[in-house]
């Protein structure tokens, strides 16, 4: 499998004052809706793509609720979502109190099958 990429100039966000520099930065190749990522499972299992859009539409339902209710949504060797919070500090943990929290934002650490495949990635200059 191999990705693109191409070059972008960025500067130092803590060192306005420092050269920028030149980066690698990963190109999308496309977009897959929904539709098709179910298409595509009907094509190597046994489930109708009607059937896999419904299991597909249920799960994500149910992984921003879970989420919600604080729980860290396990999905086997694909990987772990789970939330991240950002918050101003207090001087003593009795000051600590939720409106602190400024953001909430979901996290996604792959698994170990998901792993493999990124290992197999090569990257090719677009």
């Amino acid at each position: 499998m191999t990705v693109k990429f191409n070059v972008v100039q960025r500067g130092n966000p803590s060192n306005q004052e420092a050269p920028k520099k030149f980066y690698p930065s990963s190109e999308s190749s496309g977009r897959k809706t929904m539709r098709q990522m179910a298409n595509r499972i009907s094509e190597i299992s046994t489930v109708s793509s009607v059937d896999t859009m419904a299991v597909l539409e249920a799960l994500l339902t149910i992984i921003p609720q879970e989420l919600a209710d604080g729980n860290i949504v396990e999905l086997g060797d694909f990987g772990n979502f789970w939330l991240k919070t950002t918050a101003e500090g207090a001087d003593a943990a009795e000051s600590v109190h939720s409106s602190q929290i400024s953001t909430l934002l979901p996290r996604f650490i792959p698994g170990k099958e998901f792993k493999k495949i990124l290992a197999t990635i090569e990257f090719e200059k677009a």
